[in-house]
């Protein structure tokens, strides 16, 4: 962390922040409404202070009817009321500030919500309308265009194509609530910048760009069928992913960005092959991109190594640094996935059959899970480059598996019954206290239902352990920024393949074991272990910082 001065002339804080992921509406409730809110965050500044942290990441806290979590937007220069008011964002950011914690808010630019003001013109303006211009739409296929215009389905199942009763069909790769830009569109473009400089004017200091490679499209006069588009190669001629033209539309961005003192800073989400990665993370474009390759990577040496020494090179011929994540607001956490078996396939999701059998089958090993969560966090951040941390990672939570279906909100759980339960289990509000109808989370119950052990994983539960997982990432980030240094990295030899050693270039040395079996520690000082030792040698599944003499 750093003072107010500093942050300020510090154009280049990004490259090894520590970035805290918040779910605005799971984090903290100040006004007891069962949801979390801004002035639950400004409430919790101490404890991201004393976490440590460089910044925090604001996912969306714009007016939405939640259809996606808040990813579907209403309205993107407000706050939805249930979370607060401008004046508390305001209060916020200068909170945060204060502390010398820099802050990072989400952009959707790919959708608006279905309630947006121009979705709702859109509707009630012709086919051809610079209404629906500001959309994809097309002329549904059959005699009275009752067929949609391809067979394409969204990415939360069901069609992507949705009727709108005058023959006249609208695009929504996600939700039906999401209608899809056309960002072919200069009012489009002329938008966004106006939200990129009311947000940058407020003093946000930079941007996560959700959906990143998804802005462009091509939709010729005649549409592929999904097949035909699942057969292509992603290769920026996709008519839909990565397109080469999205980069013009982050060139743009990064005028605006560079027009600030310093320059507003961004981060792209853009599920691309990684050998397309580096020009999302241009100092041209958005200057940085998501590495989500440990976050889907098994708990394994082979994977591991490869990820970083790939990650690492591509961060090099970018200009950039790298991000590491092993948890978000998408997937299964990370001590729970690494509690269950391997995938079967690659294109299996983690966990998905454990969360479809409500946290049954198979068995969940709870306590290697932690144990392995614990060794792989502490070695991610020491790895060169930013590190992003998700709300609830440094408690150790687990994921909730058995939230009844009633109080299930994640759309993806209703469009695909039977197939994908969703993403509630990671987004369940924190637990801040031992008991408590909302385990501290505020003063009523919790938007989503928290399960009984949350008590034993909360903030006050673990604050006083040196031996918790609080304590862990505590230290961690402090030891962080004290051994801070340029970003290279060196494999060191080890005399077990399931053992990975890395050194940075003053001394700080980095060992993770990934077997059963404890191991000889290398010479130096022990500065940090995320496992007590065996013997005076690192543990099996466990991780330890040195300082070599």
């Amino acid at each position: 962390m750093e003072d107010t001065e500093v942050m300020n002339s510090d154009p280049t804080w990004w490259r090894q922040a520590a970035v805290y992921q918040i779910y605005p509406r799971s984090f903290s409730d100040a006004d007891a409404d069962g949801i979390g809110d801004l002035p639950g965050i400004t409430a919790r500044v101490s404890y991201l202070r004393d976490l440590g942290i460089d910044a925090v990441w604001l996912s969306p806290f714009y007016p939405s009817a939640l259809a996606d979590g808040g990813y579907d937007v209403d309205d993107y220069r407000d706050v939805d009321p249930r979370l607060g008011t401008l004046a508390d964002f305001d209060a916020m950011v200068a909170a945060l500030h204060g502390a010398g914690i820099r802050i990072i808010v989400d952009i959707v630019p790919n959708h608006t919500s279905n309630r947006h003001e121009w979705f709702v013109e859109a509707l009630a303006s012709p086919a051809g309308s610079a209404a629906r211009a500001r959309y994809i739409f097309r002329d549904g296929l059959g005699e009275n265009g009752e067929l949609p215009p391809a067979d394409w389905t969204s990415a939360f199942g069901g069609p992507a194509w949705e009727p709108v009763g005058d023959g006249q069909w609208y695009l929504h790769y996600f939700a039906t609530e999401q209608p899809d830009l056309n960002w072919d569109n200069p009012e489009v473009h002329e938008d966004f910048v106006r939200t990129l400089r009311f947000w940058s004017d407020r003093g946000v200091d930079g941007f996560r760009i959700d959906v990143a490679h998804g802005l462009s499209k091509k939709l010729d006069a005649e549409l592929p069928t999904q097949a035909e588009m699942d057969a292509m190669p992603h290769d920026g001629g996709h008519p839909l992913w990565d397109r080469d033209e999205v980069h013009e539309i982050y060139a743009e961005w990064r005028r605006v960005f560079d027009s600030y003192d310093p320059p507003r800073t961004a981060v792209a989400e853009a599920w691309v092959d990684s050998s397309r990665r580096p020009r999302y993370a241009s100092p041209d474009g958005l200057g940085q991109a998501f590495n989500f390759d440990l976050l889907e990577a098994e708990f394994d040496a082979d994977e591991f190594r490869s990820i970083v020494a790939a990650n690492l090179a591509l961060a090099a011929a970018s200009g950039s640094s790298t991000t590491w994540v092993l948890s978000n607001h998408d997937v299964v956490r990370h001590a729970t996935r690494y509690g269950l078996p391997p995938r079967s396939s690659a294109g299996e999701k983690h966990g998905s059959q454990w969360l479809l059998s409500g946290g049954t089958a198979p068995v969940l090993l709870r306590e290697q899970g932690l144990r392995r969560a614990r060794a792989a966090s502490l070695f991610m951040l020491g790895l060169p480059g930013s590190a992003y941390v998700y709300q609830g990672e440094e408690l150790g939570l687990h994921e909730v598996a058995d939230i009844p279906a009633a109080e299930r909100q994640d759309p993806a759980y209703f469009r695909n019954p039977g197939v994908d339960i969703g993403r509630d289990g990671c987004r369940v509000p924190l637990p801040w206290t031992r008991a408590g109808s909302s385990f501290g989370f505020g003063d009523d119950s919790a938007h989503l239902p928290q399960p009984a052990w949350f008590g034993d994983s909360s903030v006050e539960a673990e604050q006083g352990d040196p031996g918790s997982t609080l304590s862990l990432y505590r230290d961690a980030l402090a030891l962080r920024h004290a051994l801070q240094t340029a970003e290279e990295l060196e494999w060191v030899s080890t005399d077990r393949a399931d053992v990975l050693h890395v050194r940075r270039p003053n001394g700080w040395e980095i060992v993770l074991n990934f077997g059963i079996e404890p191991v000889a520690l290398p010479a130096g000082e022990v500065l940090i272990t995320s496992a007590p030792l065996d013997g005076g040698r690192l543990a099996g599944e466990s991780a330890v910082w040195l300082r070599s003499a």
